[in-house]
This record gives structure tokens, sequence and C-alpha cells, in this order.
């Protein structure tokens, strides 16, 4: 969600402050602004709203100085106002802040009756009277954070600047990322590389706890004990074009078309095609000791372990717990001892799957991680880590994201097979046969786009729609109606299908239309039945189906999507791709902000 960046430099840095905001919209956000420190002032400049707003109110307002913070916020507490945008600031201070501090309430009260007045709504502005209350009681700045930092309680990443310190900055984490650059003259900070990309490529990850000193030419990092650490410098890869459209209109449709490609990128490290053998990461565990998973996950990525849980039961014969992060510590789960918990997150970041990975992690389980981002705060606690490699993803909407996770999840059931004796050699040519057949399909799957959008305005005038599908493709029906929920504002549901006549049924009439997906193979003719019955009442299909499929049942569905015939294991991989652009032009036929939708952030670093 919210996105830091701050620049200790030898040349103003407002311009560049803005530019690497600009690389975190994807992150979603609400409003923005911007601290420099110029001639013992510290020069603030906020805006609501998109960021051009900020832009605008800086060409009429500049703000000088070579060193300063910036923001852009998703709100938590208090509405998305310029008077709650970030940076919040004292005469002293200046604090931008990602996260959430729990005990705001109480510190808040503690600081009004020591006579502070606050200005905001926001939990983050207590850190700012915290720290000027101390630099006003002649700390140092660095005596100020060591000492503020234990009282706050939550999740946070700060950057803070000082009105007396114009050549410094301090940044702390904990709970939510934040990352050191090393320039020639320069220091940096950042929610993520890819803020920093343009800057340097040389980055130092901050781990739980810790807080850094920077200036034009050091970082001075110190752990939650206050003991100066050494944290290894690495080169991030991130790259600027990677938040570059190219020749398409929306970040989500180009990533949706990168399908292809980074499925087959995420398969090599995976598959060995010349022995037909699945080949995972080294694993130091034994895998034929585990007899229970526990997935665990969020929206996009839960609907991925959805899916998984029918390969790992199919295949593999483990049985699967799935649980949304957000509810898994709160209804205490009995844990078997030895058991692998499976945690899945595009940023690495998010916190409800992040604090139960610590649960599990405290409980004795085994701990792997699908995760696109290798460096994040999960791949770091795992015992196995196993990366998708779908680059970075601007889109708020996931999509190349949930296919590679797919591919990684389709691999890792049918290693657990092969392991457990449940697959031979054949069969386990045949599985790997099918998955490198995966890319190909969702080419072709992508060769309906244009059919896609001429029929999209069958979808746009409604305010209900509904979804069916049978086994590992409920999941993909799950997925369909958030993607079309999140971009297209429209209210959309997701049902097994056998589930449609016991009560969603009484909402069918002929202006909710109903996308059932229905792969021709062992569950076709049930789904097609439960079709049949929407049908019956009125219902507007449309049938997304190969061709035997669309021959057996399309004649009278509102539309028909015809997707490549493919084995039952990479049909979710390949049905993914008509939801996904199904949603996309609808939002695109509506109007609505398509890799910016309303309300929503690309990752969720509070609870």
């Amino acid at each position: 969600m919210c996105g830091i960046i701050g620049i200790v430099g030898e040349r103003d840095v407002a311009a560049r402050l803005i530019d690497g905001l600009r690389r975190m919209e994807y992150r979603g956000y609400d409003s923005a602004g911007v601290c420099t420190v110029h001639d013992g002032q510290l020069q603030r400049r906020r805006a609501e709203g998109k960021l051009n707003n900020l832009v605008e109110e800086l060409a009429k307002n500049p703000a000088p100085g070579h060193t300063g913070i910036a923001h852009t916020r998703w709100a938590t507490h208090g509405a998305p106002t310029q008077q709650n945008a970030h940076p919040h600031a004292t005469e002293h201070v200046a604090v931008v802040h990602n996260g959430i501090i729990e005990n705001f309430k109480e510190l808040r009260d503690e600081l009004r009756a020591d006579g502070r007045t606050f200005e905001s709504q926001t939990d983050t502005e207590v850190v700012t009277h915290l720290l000027s209350r101390r630099i006003e009681e002649g700390m140092t700045p660095q005596e100020a954070v060591q000492t503020v930092l234990p009282r706050l309680r939550g999740a946070f990443a700060l950057a803070i600047t000082f009105r007396d310190h114009p050549d410094m900055l301090i940044g702390a984490r904990l709970g939510s990322p934040l990352v050191v650059g090393y320039g020639e003259g320069e220091m940096f900070l950042g929610s993520d590389a890819l803020a920093l990309a343009p800057l340097t490529q040389q980055i130092a990850y901050l781990e739980e706890g810790d807080w850094v000193v920077i200036t034009r030419d050091s970082a001075e990092i110190h752990d939650a004990d206050g003991t100066i650490v050494e944290r290894e410098i690495t080169t991030s890869g991130a790259s600027a074009s990677a938040i570059e459209k190219g020749k398409y209109r929306h970040f989500m449709q180009k990533e949706i078309f990168e399908q292809p490609t980074v499925v087959a990128q995420t398969l090599r490290s995976y598959l060995r095609p010349g022995e037909q053998r699945v080949a995972l990461p080294q694993i130091d565990f034994d895998i034929t000791a585990i007899d229970r998973i526990t997935i665990v996950a969020c929206g996009t990525s839960y609907y991925a372990g959805l899916v998984a849980k029918y390969w790992f039961e199919q295949f593999a014969r483990v049985p699967v717990d799935i649980d949304f992060a957000s509810e898994f510590r709160y209804r205490e789960p009995i844990l078997p001892k030895g058991g692998l918990a499976l945690f899945i997150s595009q940023s690495g970041e998010t916190a409800d799957t992040l604090a139960a990975l610590q649960h599990c992690k405290k409980q004795g389980q085994v701990i792997a991680s699908v995760v696109n981002v290798p460096t994040s705060s999960m791949a770091r606690e795992s015992d196995l880590l196993l990366p998708t490699h779908a680059g970075p993803e601007i889109g708020v909407a996931s999509t190349k994201a949930f296919t590679c996770q797919l591919a990684v999840l389709a691999a890792l059931a049918a290693h657990f097979a092969v392991k457990k004796g449940l697959l031979n050699r054949n069969e386990e040519a045949i599985i790997v046969e099918h998955l490198l057949e995966a890319p190909a399909c969702l080419n072709a799957a992508l060769d309906h786009d244009e059919e896609i959008a001429e029929m999209a305005h069958l979808i746009a005038p409604a305010r209900d729609v509904l979804y069916l599908g049978r086994g590992a493709d409920f999941p993909l029906a799950l997925e369909g109606a958030l993607k079309l929920k999140e971009i297209s504002y429209i209210h959309a549901e997701g049902y097994a299908s056998g589930e449609m006549k016991h009560g969603p049924i009484a909402l069918i009439d002929d202006k909710v239309p109903v996308i059932v997906l229905a792969p021709s193979g062992p569950l076709f003719e049930k789904t097609v039945s439960n079709m049949q019955e929407v049908q019956a009442r009125g219902g507007k299909v449309v049938l997304i189906s190969d061709k035997q499929g669309i021959e057996q049942a399309g004649e009278d569905c509102m539309a028909v999507i015809e997707m490549p015939k493919v084995h039952p294991l990479i049909a979710p991989l390949v049905y993914a791709v008509p939801v996904q652009l199904l949603a996309y032009h609808v939002a695109v036929a509506k109007g609505t902000d398509v890799d910016q939708p309303r309300n929503l952030a690309k990752s969720v670093t509070v609870e």
C-alpha cells in the first residue's frame, strides 16, 4: 500500500521524490505529499487525490532542498484529505509512515495531556509529536528515535527528517518493508527496490526492528537493541522499464499478455524438460513425512491456494486445510506436528499472511512460501522459497502473478506425488508434458481478446454477475468474480456449479449474466446441467469452454468464448485468461480506473 521514498542528496530532490512516488502508484493511494529541508525550515507540500494534484501544488509552491521525504497514502485512520496526507510535521520533525500504530489512541491521549495539539485524524501524527518532544528535551535525533520506537505497537516503516539536521534522514521498520539505497554522494530510502530503480541498484533490506541513519555518504544500521549491525548490500536488478506500458493501454492489459512468457520463465525453474522431470529447489525436509498441508493466503493468492488444494489431494493424496490469512490465527487452528505451512503472496509482505507465517513458525511447522519477491520478509523467513518469476506487477488487480503461482503450485503438487510414490516415471513425464504446454495454451487463449472486448458491452450494464465452475474451476469462478468487482465495480459472486440450486438460483433473471467455466471432461455434463437450470429461468449465459464443449452446450447461450482443449491440470491457468480479459474489457467499457481501482492497494501491509 503506502509508498515511501527519501533522498539525502547534493541537489534539489523534490522532482526525484515525485518520480519515486510515480513508480509506487501501482501500490494504491489516495493522497500524497513531500517534505524537504531548506534554510532551516521544513518545506511541506501535500494534496489529496492523484499525484498530479501534488505536482500542481509544487508548481505553484516549490519545495527546494537537498534532503527530503515523500509519501503516497492509502487511508486507514482518517479520510483521504489533504489534512490527513503525509508527511506529518511539527516545527522540528517530519514523518512519513506505512503501517498502523495500534496504540495510537493511548499515545495521543498522553500527548494531548502534555499540551500537544493534533491537526489530523491519523495514527502517524503521534510519532511526529513523540519525536518532537524528545528533540525539544535536548535529545539527538538518534536518541529520540531509539527512545520512541519501543513505544510503538503495530506495524510500521518510517522515514524521518529533522529541521536542524538537513543532511540526514532516519528510517525504521517493523512489519512493513523498507530498503536503503547506496549512491555516489547520495543515499536513499524506499518502500521497495522498484522505487529506487533509476537512482541506484545497490540496496540493503532492513530487517525486523532495524533503524538506520543515512547521510550523503553513509548508512549506519542499528538493530532493535540499538547495536550497530551490517546488512548485506545486494544488486536489486529492478528496472525502471517495468513501469512502462509500452504498446498497451493499461498495465493490467500488458500483464495479461505477458503471461505466456512469465509462466514459461517460472516453469523453467521447476521442470527439466529433457528428462521430463519435476525439479524443485533444494528441500531440507522429508516430503514423505508431511501428512498435512496448511495453505494460507489472501485475495487472489487464496484462490490460487484453493486450486492447489485440489491438486495436492488428487495427485499427492495429502489432506489440505486452507484459510484466509486474516482469519487464520483467530480460529486457533490445530496444527499437526511436522506439518507443512504453505504461504502464497505476490509481494511477500502482506501483513495478515506474514503474521500467520510467524504464528506457524512458532508452532513448529515447516514453512514454504510462494512469492514474487525473493527478498521479501516472507521469503527470508521460509524454510523453502518458491519464487514465481512473474516480474514486477504494476496493475493492482493481480493477473500474471496468479498464473505464475498456479504454475509453481502445480509443480509442487506433482513433486509431492512423485516423492510419495504416487506418480511413476511415465505419469510424471505426462504431467511435465502438460505443464510445458501451458504457455502455448495461454497464447491461444489470448487470441480471443478482440471477441471478448466486443462482448464486454453485454456485461457492462449489469448490476450483478454470477460465475459458476466445478472442481478446480470453482476457484476460477471465485477469481473471475473478484476481478470483475475489483476493476469494474460490478457486484459479482462465484459459486460451485452444484450449489446454484441451493439458494443463488433465486437471483436469476434476464438481467443477471451468468459466466460458466466448463472445459469438456469428466465434470462437463454436471456443469452443463446446472447451466441449463439457469437458462430455464431466463438467465443469460456466457459459456467459456473448448470447441467440444461449445458444440455440445453453446447453442442457447448469450455468448461463448472458445478455449483450447487442455488437460484438467492446466485448465485453471488457461481459463484464468478469459476471466481476466472479460473483467478488463468490461472495466474499459465502463470507463473505470483499471490499474488503480478505487479503495484498493497492491500490497496490504496492515491487518
